[in-house]
């Protein structure tokens, strides 16, 4: 088992902004639906053009967890199923063309390139990585920032965001997938914020069904729902968050 605090939190997707938009939404939570994108204004202009719509969602939410004594040095972990697939999708679809690919395309497709287009657009000089772990990337991206607060970082952000699969990937959509990013600024479980632990066991059944949220968004309403715990069941594992405080 872990324990850390959520010291603060912030979110984006279609038509829910402001906190106080989520927390209402936490109350009674439906799918967001839209098609408007972050305005970024921390972002030079120039800069800003390179980033679609899912960057800009990823890096709105980072920007404003940002703490002006961060120095671009606090340790972060991005983290997403999917990554910006359908940018991969394009390069599939040039190549069965016979088309040439763009390196730049190629560049953007990666699934480090959203943390690494925050690098570069905010001057962050310190540790970041970018991981998937299917229906379970949450839990991974919290137990690999409290690897980084247990080495001495004093905080680490986590920012997740998906998007829509392609429509030539249905088949293997296993839970709903809208667009939405949020980020959460994690430190040690004594630090004054929301305190949680996450514990994990082997599984003892089949995988449990997606509900009608997915998972990376149930964990932010157990966040801000104050309900008082949230389990996973995927991939032969049994993971379970619990309120502390």
């Amino acid at each position: 088992m872990i324990e850390f605090s959520v010291v603060d939190w912030s979110a984006w997707a279609p038509g829910l902004t402001a906190k106080a938009d989520w927390q209402a939404w936490a109350q009674a939570p439906t799918l967001p639906v839209g098609d408007d994108t972050p305005a970024l204004a921390e972002v030079p202009a120039m800069q800003r053009r390179r980033i679609e719509r899912l960057g800009r969602m990823a890096i709105q939410a980072a920007c404003w967890c940002e703490q002006p004594e961060d120095a671009g040095q606090v340790p972060l972990v991005f983290a997403s199923r999917h990554g910006d697939v359908a940018r991969s999708m394009e390069l599939l679809d040039t190549l069965t063309a016979d088309a040439g690919l763009s390196p730049t395309a190629f560049g953007l497709s990666v699934h480090n390139a959203i943390a690494a287009l925050y690098s570069i657009a905010r001057g962050h000089r310190g540790n970041y990585l970018a991981l998937a772990a299917g229906r379970a990337t949450v839990e991974a991206a919290c137990l690999e920032a409290f690897g980084l607060l247990a080495d001495g970082a004093p905080e680490v952000r986590v920012i997740v965001y998906e998007s829509p699969l392609p429509p030539i990937y249905a088949d293997f959509r296993d839970e709903p997938d809208p667009y939405f990013a949020w980020c959460w600024r994690l430190q040690a479980a004594d630090r004054p914020g929301t305190r949680v632990s996450l514990d994990w066991a082997g599984a003892t059944g089949d995988d449990a069904p997606a509900g009608g949220l997915p998972h990376s968004l149930e964990a932010l309403r157990f966040l801000l729902s104050g309900q008082p715990t949230l389990g996973l069941q995927v991939d032969g594992q049994a993971w379970q968050w619990r309120r502390r405080d």
